[in-house]
């Protein structure tokens, strides 16, 4: 890429549509614009006496035939640098959708010194002329690509900055921490130490704790980017595949009385009140010799380990001893303290409801005694306070948890019941806040968790006495992963990467 160059492409979607968006950037960007079009009343304008961000009405006309055929009417808006997108001069030619009118103007402007931009160009020239970082950068192409409320909030958090300024303020208090370090090294043979060692190592567990908290955040952002992982498990032929195509409305799993039906993960995404959920129909759990129904089995097991939130779906007509025997199977393989947990009983039109009483008690028994077996493996109690630092929820809000739901899933009532329980559960999962710093990028997870590998590696040469030389070079180590994910320190392949899976006239 050249900054000298002039660039032209189509911003909106390609096909026929109402209008079209072709833009240029570059220093002759005004003066190629000019070359090609005229107003339709008035004085015409010259590279002297536009006005910038203000919308011209006229044509776009071929100038090299003599009477200068009109392409199309269209308005045009001129941006002055370092006040555009790219922080380059900068025009918006918006003409209508016909694609022969689109690829005329393209191929006019070329003409007169143009030349087709590259996947994601103009964003990528934004962040040269440090219009955006390279984390604004890519929540641009997040924005764009959003398919639901959750993750457009989180791009457009993002994109404001709010992901940036928390990195930069974590890198400044480095930066002076390094620089301590370093002024150490040129008075090494005094013994002077400028960077005070308790001082030193509160601000790297605050440091560690800051980055983790944002690595952490990952499995959620990545989820709320791809989908919130449902798993919907249980034994045969207790209705997932019912359940699936329920909260689908489509016929998209087999459905027979064939036990072992399905022997595969299906998975599909779902949009529940602005928030996508990625729900998964597994193989049912149960004792079998059959090889590729075992492997759909241990699939099923991964799924649940993966899952955000997991529904037990068991079958009302069994026996009660069976029925218990079912969750206990489920609820002995879920995370109580990071997952959440929908226990369902299907088939309710048909069960025995005196069943209801007797396995509400037993559950709810169950449930408690599994929740505090959990917590007291992290050495706390059944508190409030103590439940919460660990789950998210107080006492009252798992209480609430410890119920069973009862419905058909060929009863579209309950069916509406189950996505609502689903929204609340999403809602109530800790450390969900859509307007915080969320990170939601494989790029950043990696960069994030080796600066925290740095930072440790400064903690433990700390507890081993190591010198300032050793310790300033882990702790740039830490400086350098940070700054590659705003863009501070990055290569031209990085940059290739990135901007390569923009669309072009991005």
């Amino acid at each position: 890429m050249s900054r000298n160059d002039t660039i032209c492409a189509i911003s909106t979607a390609s096909g026929i549509g109402a209008i079209a968006v072709v833009r240029l950037s570059g220093m002759e960007s005004h003066k190629i614009a000019l070359h090609v079009f005229r107003k339709k009343n008035g004085n015409q304008l010259d590279i002297n006496n536009i006005e910038a961000n203000k919308a011209y009405f006229g044509e776009i006309f071929d100038p090299i035939p003599d009477d200068k055929p009109m392409i199309d009417e269209v308005l045009i808006t001129f941006f002055k640098a370092p006040h555009s997108y790219t922080g380059e001069d900068s025009v918006e030619i918006s003409c209508h959708g016909s694609v022969f009118v689109q690829q005329k103007i393209l191929e006019l402007l070329c003409v007169r010194g143009c030349r087709l931009a590259e996947p994601g160009e103009f964003s990528k020239r934004a962040f040269i002329y440090d219009k955006i970082d390279l984390a604004q950068a890519e929540a641009v192409a997040d924005l764009i690509a959003s398919q639901n409320e959750a993750e457009h909030r989180i791009a457009v958090n993002q994109l404001k900055g709010g992901f940036s300024n928390e990195l930069r303020e974590l890198r400044a208090q480095l930066v002076d921490l390094t620089s301590l370090l370093e002024l150490e090294l040129d008075f090494s043979e005094e013994d002077v130490e400028f960077a005070d060692r308790t001082k030193l190592n509160d601000l790297l567990n605050k440091s560690m704790k800051h980055i983790k908290k944002l690595s952490d955040s990952f499995r959620m952002g990545n989820a709320i980017k791809n989908g919130i992982p449902v798993a919907i498990v249980g034994e045969t032929n207790t209705g997932k595949s019912t359940l699936l195509n329920a909260i689908l409305g489509e016929d998209r799993a087999i459905v027979s009385d064939i036990e072992g039906t399905t022997r595969d993960t299906i998975e599909e995404t779902f949009n529940i009140e602005g928030t996508l959920y990625r729900f998964i129909d597994t193989a049912g759990i149960r004792e079998t010799s059959e090889t590729i129904e075992k492997i759909g089995i241990e699939r099923t097991f991964k799924k649940i380990a993966e899952a955000d939130i997991v529904i037990g779906l068991l079958d009302g007509t069994k026996p009660i001893k069976d029925i218990i025997k079912a969750w206990k199977d489920i609820v002995n393989r879920v995370n109580l303290l990071k997952q959440n947990l929908i226990i369902m009983v299907n088939k309710s039109d048909i069960m025995d409801a005196a069943k209801m009483f007797t396995l509400n008690d037993d559950y709810i028994d169950y449930m408690k005694s599994t929740y505090e077996k959990n917590i007291e493996k992290h050495g706390g109690y059944m508190t409030d306070e103590y439940c919460y630092s660990i789950t998210g929820m107080d006492l009252y809000d798992i209480q609430g948890l410890l119920t069973f739901s009862y419905m058909s899933a060929k009863n579209p009532e309950d069916i509406e019941n189950l996505k609502s329980s689903i929204r609340y559960r999403y809602t109530d999962m800790p450390h969900i806040d859509e307007n915080a710093a969320l990170v939601t990028n494989i790029r950043h997870f990696e960069a994030l968790t080796h600066a925290l590998e740095s930072l440790q590696q400064v903690k433990n040469g700390m507890d081993n006495k190591l010198s300032a030389d050793l310790l300033a070079q882990d702790l740039r180590q830490a400086l350098y992963h940070i700054g590659s994910i705003t863009g501070e320190v990055t290569n031209d392949e990085v940059l290739g990467n990135i901007f390569g899976r923009f669309c072009i006239g991005k």
